[in-house]
């Protein structure tokens, strides 16, 4: 679970993250002074308070490379990168191939369990098989506890609910989630959401994919849930949309300098998110993206705004 840590501040970060390889698509007299003395931006989780940041990391797809050096340089960096810039919710599931051995090895190698929010799932059917499985995501994410385990796009609830919560008695998991990548699954989110029996739920939600907006993120509010979005680029599709264009001026207003600082502070300035995990096995976008933690975020009037130009795009 995360150990007590320093603030973390926007200068920090440029220099520890610079360190660890990573690049930055800015200069410190490019940057703007932020609202406030530089803090990361964390979230409490509604059910215990317990803060943590507002950018996470997802491992679908880039992490799940092979055992050479070679194939890990980049993502020692990445994790390196990661926790420097203050940040702890590192996201992955047995769906992702060799992501959760890649995670919990170079987690090993580094030493940064302490540092991490470690979460990942469970993605079969099957009371046996449902534990056999998650097992084995300890065994190869190398922890004890599990900070957050959730059932993967609701593969066999009620049978995974009951062996969670009774983990979580126990103590082997400290929070317990859904998890869905589709809008087609909202009633069953929000059916599930409101029995209580969940402290996370995960969801696509990105300024292209807002139908989480006028209902699971409500209600998820209400109901004291943690909310991670996943898909935050819509599977990489808004960056096409901007190919070759400039980030607004008045994004200045909000301490973005990037598209993906632009699309990720649309995401975490909702009142209901807690986290977003944006994938890479990349130092440099990874800079970029944590970037999004640090500054001012959108208010309710810039995100129609946001909203209403990459609509028109």
């Amino acid at each position: 679970m995360i150990g007590e840590t320093q603030m973390t501040t926007r200068r920090s970060v440029l220099k520890g993250i610079a360190g660890a390889g990573a690049w930055l698509a800015m200069t410190s007299s490019q940057a703007q002074q932020p609202a406030t003395p530089g803090a990361i931006i964390k979230r409490a989780i509604p059910r215990t308070g317990e803060p943590i940041p507002v950018i996470g990391l997802g491992t679908y797809d880039a992490f799940d490379v092979g055992s050479a050096q070679t194939d890990r340089a980049a993502l020692t960096d990445v994790l390196k990168g990661f926790t420097t810039a203050g940040g702890s919710l590192v996201d992955s599931s047995p769906m992702y191939g060799r992501a959760e051995a890649v995670v919990g090895d170079l987690t090993a190698e580094l030493g940064l369990r302490r540092s991490l929010f470690l979460a990942t799932k469970v993605w079969t059917s099957g009371r046996d098989a449902g534990i056999r499985q998650m097992e084995d995501s300890f065994r190869l994410m190398k922890t004890q506890t599990m900070d957050l385990m959730q059932i993967h796009n609701l593969l066999d609830w009620k049978v995974h609910t009951a062996t969670l919560k009774d983990w979580k008695k126990q103590g082997r998991v400290r929070y317990i989630g859904i998890t869905h990548y589709h809008e087609g699954a909202y009633d069953d989110l929000e059916r599930l959401i409101k029995t209580r029996d969940y402290d996370f739920v995960q969801l696509n939600y990105s300024i292209a994919e807002r139908e989480a907006e006028s209902t699971v993120l409500p209600l998820a509010q209400e109901m004291g849930v943690a909310v991670i979005a996943n898909r935050p680029f819509a599977k990489a599709s808004l960056f096409s949309r901007v190919r070759g264009k400039e980030v607004p001026d008045w994004a200045a207003e909000f301490d973005c300098r990037s598209w993906a600082q632009f699309f990720l502070k649309y995401i975490v300035s909702h009142p209901a998110l807690t986290c977003a995990i944006p994938a890479t096995s990349k130092p440099k976008h990874l800079a970029d993206n944590m970037e999004a933690a640090y500054g001012r975020l959108p208010d309710a009037k810039a995100r129609r705004r946001m909203a209403a130009y990459v609509d028109a795009l």
